[in-house]
This record gives structure tokens, sequence and C-alpha cells, in this order.
């Protein structure tokens, strides 16, 4: 089976969005870009969490081809590609629909880092423009919205995450939410405090440096 560990891989980030309450039903996706063939491995389009096993997942190249896989890739295909396509550093990509976050989307504002762990994801988690689902428009407006940002929210519509693998990509996802619903709290009580850039930098420094094991 072509790029079996990664399907593994993508396969078990898959499974983390229902478990964690990212998605509902069907939606939702993780995919992963093999660093060596450039091939990226996607969740199939509209199949149940539940029913996922690794070989459902489908092997498709940078046009978007399938290249192994007797599924119909996610719908976000397209969205995927184009953010691999003009972010080399980029390996694993979600997207996601999880509620206090797309709360966020639904009223066109960026979640404010007021967090410590907000900084895990670059700050403030910005917000995209409204974009229709299903070809490159979403993924052009998260290339040239998110920044030096992990995440960024779009419009009416829910969570991308990024990072330089699946996993971290799928963790980053977990902790959109995390930071959302905190700040949605914090925000039916008063203003949240903001971190400054000073704070901001301090806490990226220690998460990229210092943070768990090496």
């Amino acid at each position: 089976m072509l790029l079996a560990q990664l399907r593994e891989i993508v396969w078990k980030c898959n499974l983390e969005l229902p478990k964690n309450d990212l998605v509902k039903m069907t939606s939702g996706n993780v995919s992963g870009r093999d660093p060596d063939s450039g091939l990226v491995v996607i969740k199939p389009s509209g199949y149940s969490f539940e029913e996922l096993t690794p070989e459902h997942m489908v092997v498709v190249d940078m046009d978007g081809k399938v290249v192994q896989g007797n599924l119909k890739p996610s719908t976000d295909t397209d969205t995927h590609l184009y953010v691999y396509k003009h972010r080399p550093d980029v390996f694993g990509v979600v997207h996601t629909h999880s509620p206090y976050a797309s709360s966020f989307a639904a009223l066109g504002q960026p979640i404010p880092a007021c967090l410590t762990s907000s900084a895990m994801l670059g700050g403030e988690i910005p917000l995209g423009g409204y974009a229709p689902i299903g070809g490159e428009d979403i993924g052009q407006e998260i290339i040239d919205k998110i920044g030096r940002a992990r995440a960024i929210i779009m419009q009416n519509h829910g969570v991308f995450t990024i990072g330089d693998s699946a996993q971290q990509a799928t963790k980053m996802a977990v902790e959109v939410e995390e930071i959302a619903k905190i700040t949605h709290l914090a925000m039916l009580r008063g203003q949240p405090i903001l971190l400054t850039e000073s704070q901001l930098g301090y806490m990226m420094n220690l998460y990229q440096n210092d943070y768990g094991q090496r």
C-alpha cells in the first residue's frame, strides 16, 4: 500500500476530530503531505469517521489527481493542496467546524490573543474572508491572511490549521477550540486582557524551544 505509514498517521489524526468534539457526522478532514514524494494523503469525502480505516485514506498528487484509493477525496482537497503549494514548510492541514471557534467565524471576528496558549498558535487567530467551498478560493484566502499563525478562522465557515506534520496540525485544531471556548466565556463577563507583543514573543520562544521533550 502506497504511503502506508502516512496513511496510518492521517487516519489516526482524523479520528481525533470527533473524539475532541471538533466535528459532527462526516464533516471536517485532516491531510498530510509526504516530504519525499510530495503526495498528499487526505480523508475521503462524506465518509463516516467511525467506518474509516487507513485503507480508506485517499492519496492524491499536487494537481489533485487520485494516485491511489477507491473513494472520492474530500471536497476540501483543492484548499489543502493550495496551502501546500504556497507553504513548503507545511506538511499537515486540518479543517473543522468546531463550535466555539466557528462562532467567531459566524460573527466575522478573529480570536484575540488573551491566553498564554495563544502563543502556540502564533498569537491572535486571524479572520479570513468568506470564500466558496470546493475550489482554491479558500486556500488563497488562507495564504493571504494566516501570516505567522498556525490557524485561521474562515468567515461563515470554520477553522483551518496548519503544521509541520498532520499530528501538529491536529493538535493546533484542538488548541484553537479550547482557546475559543475560554475566550468566549471571558467575553461574556467582560473585556479580555490582551497579551502584549513582548509577552507573546516570550511564550512563542518557550513553546518552540523549551516545551515538551527533545
